[in-house]
């Protein structure tokens, strides 16, 4: 297998990327095309051993930065590290792409340049995402603002290929994220795609309040990119000012600093539950090509495990199986499924 991979993408690259690329071709058997400044990334490389002939490097004199408007990006720097690791993934130079990179830009050449599967009308940011009975999945998570019903029906049907196949559950759950359980609340998408949801031949559980989300009770939140953006983002943010006011609590002092060396395995447990660099990448789940993207702030720890996730797509056919299985989608015609 083939990974290209963006070496000048996110808030450490290229270090951290070189670190990630380094770990993996250690530990699976791949091959990695890194895209970017030629002599910065051989530079990085040359703090490492790592099996010869398993890295190469694109030369790319260009970057996309997180500041740019994501489509004039794509379309102007053609010779940015970003769009030749897409590039290499439509010419099937390479099986799979992974970028730290900008989320906006790596969605856009995803839909663009890799392109999207026949019958998905957009592609979707699915991370997978820590909670107290077990992870779970948000789709969409940012990638498409404004959405329809066939929209989250798709979302859904991809959530579930996912995790059927590659965190191996069977009929995993699908909610649907909604600021009441009861099924005429929400706004007009929530109200016309729970009608459509529950006509489907999924486990659809039905509305999820945003206070259920952190139990993991559900395997997939469907909503909105406004909507699962907003949860993400907050969610993260909650576990870090969390930390930062058990941290100062137990600072403040001798007794509860006592106290916090006691409860020190019980901390060190939740965070390590709560790391993201564990869960490594996002799936853009729709596009025709496998396309991780890895935290913005990610360590080499996390690209590695960006790289894993790119792997489990591959082996377990999941670009694939949604071409299979789209076909199986109803359409709709206003907000009812046709016959």
């Amino acid at each position: 297998m083939v990974i290209a991979v963006d070496g000048m993408g996110g808030d450490f690259a290229p270090s951290a990327v070189v670190k990630g690329v380094v770990g993996a071709v250690k530990e699976e058997n791949i091959d990695v095309i890194i895209t970017g400044k030629e002599q910065k990334i051989r530079e990085e490389l040359s703090k490492y051993s790592y099996p010869e002939g398993k890295i190469s490097i694109l030369d790319t004199p260009e970057i996309i930065t997180t500041e740019e408007a994501p489509v004039m990006a794509v379309r102007r720097k053609k010779n940015s590290s970003l769009v030749k690791a897409l590039t290499l993934v439509k010419e099937h130079k390479a099986d799979a792409v992974v970028s730290a990179g900008s989320t906006g830009a790596f969605m856009a050449g995803a839909t663009l340049i890799v392109g999207r599967i026949r019958g998905i009308d957009r592609v979707a940011l699915a991370p997978i995402v820590p909670g107290k009975n077990g992870s779970f999945m948000i789709i969409d998570a940012g990638a498409n603002v404004d959405c329809k019903p066939q929209y989250l029906l798709q979302f859904s049907l991809m959530g579930k290929i996912y995790l059927e196949n590659v965190l191996k559950r069977k009929n995993p759950s699908i909610g649907l994220v909604n600021i009441g359980v009861e099924e005429e609340k929400g706004n007009e998408l929530t109200k016309n795609a729970y009608g459509i949801l529950k006509k489907m031949d999924f486990n659809f559980v039905g509305n999820v309040e945003p206070r259920d989300i952190p139990t993991g009770n559900v395997d997939i939140l469907v909503c909105d990119g406004m909507i699962g953006n907003t949860v993400l983002k907050m969610y993260e943010g909650v576990a870090v000012n969390l930390f930062a006011m058990l941290k100062d609590g137990i600072m403040k002092s001798f007794k509860n600093k006592v106290g916090g060396l006691i409860l020190r395995p019980v901390f060190s447990e939740i965070k390590n539950k709560m790391d993201y660099s564990e869960y490594g990448g996002t799936a853009f789940l729709g596009s025709k090509g496998i396309c991780i993207k890895a935290h913005g702030s990610s360590s080499g720890k996390a690209f590695k495990n960006a790289i894993k996730r790119a792997l489990d797509c591959y082996y377990n056919n999941v670009v694939d199986k949604i071409k299979s299985e789209v076909e199986k989608i109803p359409k709709i015609e206003g907000n009812n499924i046709k016959k």
